[in-house]
């Protein structure tokens, strides 16, 4: 099965941006949808966007549009998720997931089978 690592997380002041990456190994990440999702203490993980294996769709959540861009290569397994505009409502830790049976509009409510450990965003005012 696929194998998601997250990197890119820290600390970064409001207004600021970030990017984060999802390397995958095992199969073809090709293969996959992908998606971003967050988790804030306390709450439950939400979808934040996602990708289509091809990388011609995607999806966001409102509080995602506008300010954040997903996108892949699959050339190098690799997805990302540049933030710009960043608020401290955005801090939570941010997971990859992937699934090789839904789209990316589906990841919007149902959340994929396979995901990575996360990676913490905190975002300071």
């Amino acid at each position: 099965q696929v194998l998601l690592v997250e990197s890119g997380g820290g600390l970064v002041q409001a207004g600021g941006s970030r990017r984060l990456s999802c390397t995958a190994s095992g199969p073809p990440f090709i293969t996959y949808s992908a998606g971003w999702f967050r988790q804030a203490p306390g709450k439950e993980r939400e979808f934040v966007a996602a990708i289509d294996w091809g990388g011609r769709s995607s999806s966001y959540a409102d509080s995602a549009q506008g300010r954040f861009t997903i996108s892949r290569d699959n050339a190098k397994n690799t997805m990302y998720l540049q933030m710009n505009s960043l608020k401290p409502e955005d801090t939570a830790v941010y997971y990859c997931g992937a699934d090789a049976h839904m789209t990316d509009r589906a990841m919007v409510t149902v959340y994929p089978h396979h995901w990575g450990q996360g990676t913490q965003v905190t975002v300071t005012s």
